[in-house]
């Protein structure tokens, strides 16, 4: 029986859909022969946003993973949605299952989901929930846990998101780093693949999620990735998927010669200091904005000079490179600051 912690990183990798025998048999078989992959995975039910889409193959899909389990020697994962799931999955002898995005917003669909896995020994995955919702996610971990599943890992896939993006999902890394400091010690899997929603970024979100020490990455691969039923842009040849994984950098998590825990607690006492100095700095700045609804409260003016904020946004923004610093960072920064000064105006110009 494989578990979530028997190997980092663990990689897991198939087509996002099993389609046919034959594309899912070639797909695995091609991957297992890279020696890359822990772990085999693919889609058997296809939540879709709009019907008539391809929602996937259902048991008859399951008989071929089977098969493909005996033929690779490689534990196979699919994802569930209910408790019918489940119970077609165990009895196909699927190895690790997970709970998709769409499944975690829902409490009660994950409690059924649960109740069907409690008793078994099969590992279980849960993906963050479409909207950036940390309690939610935590939720989801946590009635597994309370149901005695204890072999529970999380799939970081990004975050919904209005509007064109750079990325399909956002990232939000804070909000899986986040999640690493909550429940300590359970695994985190990075899906690059729905995090891009293409190609060109997969080696990039993998090599991030590395370099902030995740557990492993689920990639999608399709032995023909142009003609793939669901998802065709995000996938990848088993070859491409094989020189990817190799291309990542697994650094250590820790170092303990002396040289290097010296330099960092140098680094890290400089830190301090200046974290202390920036707070001492934004308490200021906060006493000023204070004064200023004060001001505006005796003189009977609205708290928001919308053409002033942008004028300063667009100041100092503009210092970002000189700075060495991300525009979008600032951006956050600043808005952030805005939004505390405004409330504090607020409480002043109507505290009774």
């Amino acid at each position: 029986m494989i578990s979530l912690k028997s190997k980092k990183p663990l990689i897991i990798s198939g087509p996002c859909s099993a389609e046919t025998q034959e594309q899912l048999t070639d797909t695995c078989i091609a991957l297992a022969k890279t020696g890359t992959v822990d772990v085999l995975r693919a889609g058997i039910w296809k939540p879709r946003t709009k019907p008539g889409s391809f929602e996937g193959v259902g048991e008859d899909a399951l008989k071929w993973f089977a098969q493909i389990k005996k033929d690779t020697g490689l534990p196979i994962a699919t994802e569930v949605a209910n408790a019918k799931h489940v119970e077609l999955a165990l009895k196909h002898g699927v190895d690790i299952l997970w709970i998709g995005a769409r499944t975690t917003v829902n409490p009660f669909s994950v409690q059924e989901i649960a109740d069907a896995i409690k008793g078994s020994n099969v590992p279980v995955l849960v993906k963050n929930p479409m909207n950036p919702d940390i309690d939610l996610w935590q939720g989801a971990l946590e009635r597994l846990l309370a149901v005695g599943i204890n072999d529970v890992g999380m799939i970081h896939r990004g975050f919904s998101s209005y509007g064109a993006t750079q990325f399909r999902n956002s990232p939000q890394w804070h909000i899986a780093i986040e999640m690493r400091r909550r429940m300590q010690g359970m695994p985190m899997i990075c899906d690059p693949s729905h995090i891009c929603g293409n190609r060109e970024w997969l080696q990039q979100i993998s090599q991030k999620s590395a370099d902030l020490s995740y557990d492993g990455l689920i990639i999608e691969s399709h032995i023909n990735p142009c003609d793939a039923w669901s998802d065709a842009s995000q996938q990848v040849t088993p070859s491409a998927l094989a020189d990817l994984v190799r291309s990542i950098v697994w650094r250590d998590e820790k170092n303990n010669s002396p040289e290097y825990v010296q330099a960092l607690d140098n680094l890290r006492g400089q830190i301090d200091l200046l974290d202390g100095e920036l707070l001492d700095i934004l308490s200021k700045r906060m006493s000023v904005a204070g004064k200023i609804g004060e001001v505006k409260r005796d003189n009977n003016v609205a708290i928001l000079q919308s053409n002033r904020w942008g004028d300063i946004l667009e100041s100092l923004t503009s210092k970002a490179d000189k700075l060495e610093l991300s525009k979008d960072f600032l951006v956050r920064i600043l808005d952030n600051i805005h939004v505390e000064s405004i409330n504090i105006q607020n409480n002043i110009m109507n505290k009774k």
